[in-house]
């Protein structure tokens, strides 16, 4: 649990920083609405279709579901994709920039979300690094090249009941054979991860020159740790907002046991009242 120590605490470390890293998981979509996967009942509650054939997250977020089922494993990315474009970024993300704004180098993201949600909010794409890809981009299933390109001009027709993609199949530009998201799923050998690299490689030049900096994680689970072991790896002041598992180690760690928009709420609401 938090105490008002903790937010004060928070509210320093930000002031004193001149770069922020924000390091974000499931739970920072889920105040926009967006689901977050706990266990197969709630993916099953989410997508009812793939409960009645007891098939879990795991069995279709995977390359193999797009070569067996491609039509279902489709219905559930292109309803993804539906979902994504048209979801509104909550106004942590709007906090989140005003707190980068502030600083002499800014802000930089690291997310595990493929759901372009960062930039939709506005945030400076050469300055994001989505470490599993996003649902935005595609690749080709063959690897007839190593190409990955946009998805702005791809329609998905999804029948929702079935989970299944009603119009064809997306297809790689090249050699006509199907195209997957550009995203890293389980069980995943064949994905392309040239443009994340590009990202990593971006966000290690700017950390160079970051001097004081600090990092806020925000709804990054412990099941998949990519995103919490990003944020423990500088050594540097962290603020850890989550609702169920902030706990955090070392004398300039703060935990805050929120949801990524109240915890970002509380420490806006008390920075204001410090200016």
């Amino acid at each position: 649990m938090y105490v008002e120590n903790d937010i004060d605490k928070a509210v320093n470390l930000i002031l004193q920083a001149d770069g922020l890293l924000i390091t974000a998981g499931a739970g920072m979509g889920v105040d926009s609405g967006l689901p977050d996967f706990r266990g197969d009942h709630g993916f099953w509650n989410a997508y009812p279709a793939l409960g009645k054939m007891k098939m879990g997250f795991t069995a279709i977020a995977n390359e193999a579901a797009f070569r067996d089922h491609p039509k279902l494993a489709w219905g559930f990315y292109g309803h993804r994709l539906q979902l994504y474009r048209n979801t509104v970024p909550h106004a942590g993300f709007e906090i989140l920039q005003k707190f980068g704004r502030r600083m002499q180098h800014g802000s930089f993201v690291y997310t595990s979300n493929v759901d372009g949600q960062f930039q939709e909010a506005g945030f400076d794409n050469q300055r994001i690094v989505e470490c599993h890809g996003s649902i935005h981009y595609l690749q080709c299933m063959a690897s007839c090249t190593t190409d990955i390109w946009s998805a702005d001009e791809l329609i998905v027709d999804v029948d929702e009941v079935m989970c299944t993609l009603r119009s064809e199949l997306p297809k790689c530009p090249h050699c006509g054979e199907l195209a997957r998201p550009n995203i890293l799923m389980f069980n995943d050998w064949s994905f392309l991860s040239k443009r994340t690299d590009l990202q990593q490689q971006r966000l290690t030049r700017w950390l160079q020159d970051v001097e004081r900096l600090v990092i806020i994680e925000l709804g990054a689970g412990t099941t998949i740790a990519t995103v919490r072991r990003q944020g423990e790896a500088h050594g540097r002041p962290l603020i850890r907002i989550n609702p169920t598992n902030a706990g955090v180690f070392g004398t300039e760690a703060v935990g805050l046991l929120a949801g990524a928009l109240a915890g970002l709420q509380m420490i806006k609401s008390r920075m204001n009242q410090s200016n």
